[in-house]
Order: structure tokens, then sequence, then C-alpha cells
């Protein structure tokens, strides 16, 4: 008998003291009918709208000017300022500024700001949507850098230390992002629904010039210990027509940094989870690789950092409509779009609706899973998480790439299921809320080896 089924034996007679049933939502596929109203107030006019002011800018390059009132980055992150700051008094709306000397790809000085847009929640710790605002522009765009060519400006500039102003739209890089995000600070914070964490909604700037804005918030958040658990970034997510003429309107990729059971990994698979409870219609593609061959995005930054971050990427992409002047609205599908806002949205608000994940380690990062007390036995231990009031046990054979089996749990922090061999298989517990609200799952993982420094004869 295979140890998947010897486990699912095992849990199915647990002691009624661990496997009674707690008071949350069944297991299945009952929904929270808040998280299903936010869904459906998702709309698709306002994230047209959204994206038709960004083209208007012309470019939002981080190096063009600032001073014009209709043209630029300047005016464009102060219209994404204004209209966020309009969606609701809840939100706290700011630049979040920094003054970056010439460097690297930053030709002048620059006052790069990101657009920040808070909504406080019961607890400090932090789940974001963010996109990019910036954009760019190149001779033959992405399509022609793949092929191997240089890359270079679309108008060369007469003057290296003036604005870099040639035209660069950016409709679905990142306009795409920037109006899902916009988008889904509005519909949080107009919901009336209290959350336990603390929903940031961020457009970075910088990203084109190598990520420069996420890492420099990413920074901050470690300096001044800002708890972020989860960053949902969105880049390149609004069009439905590869560039050889694939359709694909009815699933998004969602990139996540490994190893297996990184907590990244674990945030992608929490997305593909509740993504099929609240928006069926649209499946969750998880990528085990960081981001796209070759390519990255603002998660990345966050993940360099220590964070949780993943990077969701339309399926079918047209590379002739990426760094070039041909990225503009036409090229937008707003359904494609609305639907990938509306898996965001069930994923940070089940997040955030439910409590944080258990720790699973003790304090020196040592996973709390043994073979006690036979020697045979998984003997899983956590700490209570703040407001559970039961957990869920995940497992699955050591060599699987997701989740196989569940079981549920009362409010426990400790299990031991008899003749459970932990050599086969990977465990991880999640915690619930009052609601059914359910958290990453935490996995028990052996920390990396360390080296061993052995002398040899006249060492």
């Amino acid at each position: 008998m295979s140890n998947v089924r010897v486990l699912c034996l095992v849990l199915l007679t647990i002691t009624s003291s661990t496997l009674h049933r707690p008071a949350v939502r069944a297991q299945g596929a009952e929904t929270d009918p808040r998280i299903v109203a936010m869904v459906g107030a998702v709309s698709e006019e306002r994230l047209g709208t959204l994206l038709r002011k960004l083209e208007s800018f012309e470019t939002r390059h981080t190096l063009s000017s600032t001073t014009s009132g209709t043209r630029g980055i300047g005016a464009a992150r102060q219209w994404i300022l204004d209209e966020m700051k309009s969606y609701s008094p809840r939100l706290q709306v700011s630049f979040d500024a920094y003054q970056l000397p010439r460097q690297g790809r930053i030709t002048r000085d620059a006052d790069l700001r990101n657009v920040m847009a808070i909504l406080p929640g019961k607890s400090p710790r932090r789940i974001y949507i963010s996109g990019h605002y910036d954009t760019v522009a190149r001779e033959g765009g992405q399509s022609a850098t793949n092929a191997g060519g240089s890359g270079a400006a679309a108008a060369p500039q007469t003057d290296s230390t003036g604005p870099i102003d040639n035209l660069a739209p950016g409709v679905n890089d990142d306009g795409s992002g920037t109006a899902l995000t916009m988008e889904m600070a509005r519909v949080f914070s107009q919901s009336g629904v209290e959350f336990d964490a603390t929903l940031v909604f961020m457009a970075h700037a910088g990203e084109e010039l190598g990520l420069v804005g996420a890492w420099l918030h990413a920074r901050k958040a470690v300096e001044q210990k800002t708890p972020i658990q989860a960053v949902l970034n969105n880049d390149i997510v609004g069009n439905d027509r590869g560039g050889n003429g694939i359709v694909d309107g009815a699933t998004i990729r969602v990139y996540a940094e490994g190893p297996e059971d990184s907590p990244s990994r674990a945030l992608a698979r929490f997305v593909q989870r509740w993504g099929a409870r609240y928006v069926p219609s649209h499946k969750v593609r998880p990528m085990a690789r960081p981001d796209r061959f070759g390519r990255g995005g603002d998660h990345s930054a966050y993940n360099q950092l220590g964070f949780a971050a993943v990077g969701f990427r339309e399926s079918r992409e047209n590379f002739t409509r990426q760094h070039d002047v041909r990225d503009t609205f036409d090229g937008i599908s707003l359904p494609y779009l609305a639907q990938n806002a509306r898996v965001n949205l069930a994923a940070a608000a089940t997040l955030a609706l439910a409590p944080p994940p258990p720790r699973v380690v003790n304090e020196r990062g040592q996973p709390l899973l043994t073979r006690a007390p036979s020697g045979y036995d998984a003997n899983l231990t956590w700490a209570a998480s703040p407001g559970a009031v039961a957990y869920r046990v995940f497992w699955r054979e050591a060599w699987g790439p997701d989740w196989q089996h569940e079981r549920l749990v009362d409010n426990v922090t400790n299990v031991v299921l008899p003749n459970v061999q932990i050599d086969d298989l990977v465990l991880g517990v999640a915690a619930i809320g009052p609601g059914g609200h359910e958290s990453t799952v935490a996995a028990y993982v052996s920390p990396p080896r360390t080296e061993t420094l052995i002398k040899t004869a006249g060492q």
C-alpha cells in the first residue's frame, strides 16, 4: 500500500479531538458573498477608460518630462495619484519618492515616484497588488530584441542629460497592470469590507530601467521591518492574442521563484486554488520559474529581498506590442484584462480576510516535523496563527508539484500521523479564520545543508 494511501486512511481515523468539525465554512465550493460581490464589481468600462487616459500621456518613461501637465511621467503620476484619491477616503494615497543620481540606465538625476494607495486593515501585515506605470519604446521593440537586436532607443537623444520624450504609449506594457491595480484600489476601497490585512495598491516607476522603484521600496520595507506577506505583480496582462495568431482569453500565467516549496510557490498555488473558486472560467497556470525565459519583472525585486511575490503574465504575448510604439489601446482585450483583475481580487481578498500562515519552524529555522513518538510517524507541530479557528493539513508525494490531499483539523497546533513516512511526502499546514478564509500553506522544508570544511594533510 502506498504512503499516500496510508496517509488517507490515517487521517480518516484520527481521533475526534483532532479532526472535529470546527466552526468554519465546510470544505468544498462555498464562497464568501462579499468577495463574490467584489469580483462582480470589476468594470471593463472603467479599465478601458483608465487605459485610454494612460495612453494619452504619449510617454511615461521614467526619465521623460515632468513639467508638462498633459504629457510625460510627471503628468501621468500626478493623474494616477489624484485618480486613486478620488475612490474613497479610506485610501491613503501618496508618492513613494526617491532622488536618484545618474547611474547605469539612469542617464540623468531623477525624481522617481512610485504611486502607493494603502487600505488599512486590522493588522499591519500587507498584501500588495501592483503594476508598473513607466514605459519604454526601442527600435523594433521586444520582437527585435528577441531576434538579437540592439534594443536602441526609438529616437536618439541630442542631449544625453535631457528628458527621454520619444513616443512610448505602453498600453499593455504596463498600462494593463497599472489599470488593473487602480481598479483593484477602487473596488476594495468601496467594498465596505473590513480586512484583517492591510492592502497596498502600488504603481511602480523605473521598472524598465532595472526594477528600480520596486527594488527601492522593497529595500525600504526590509529596513523598516514592514511585514509584507504577499505581492501580486501584474505586468503585460491585457492581450489575449499572441503575435503568432494564437488566441487564449481563458488562462493566465503566474510565475513564482523557487525552490519548490518557497513562499512564492505557495502563493502561486494559493492564487490557483482561490482563483478557481471565485473565477472558475479563468484558469490559473502556475509557472515554476522566476519569470519568462530571460526576462523579469518587479516581483523579482521583492523576491531578492526575501518577500513572497509572483508575476502575472498574459498567456499569449504579442512581442510587436512590447517596448514598441505599436503598444496601443487597439491591442487590448478588455474582457481578458477584467478576468485577470478578478483572479487578483479573489486571491488578495481571501488572503486579506484569512489569518497569516502558521509558523512551522522553530527559532533556529528548523522545521517542526519529527518521527515521534514511534520513530516511524509524522509528527507535525506549528505555532498558533492569530485569529485562526482551525487548520488544514496538506500533503503530496515528494515528487509532486502540487498538493494532492488535504484534511481539515481542529484549532490545535499538533497532529501525529502514525506510520506515515515523512521522507516520501511533503506536508504543510494552512490557517483558517472564522469565515472559512484560508492562508497560504506553510510547508515543512529541510533547510539547506551547510558546507562542511574538511582539512587535508598540509593545510
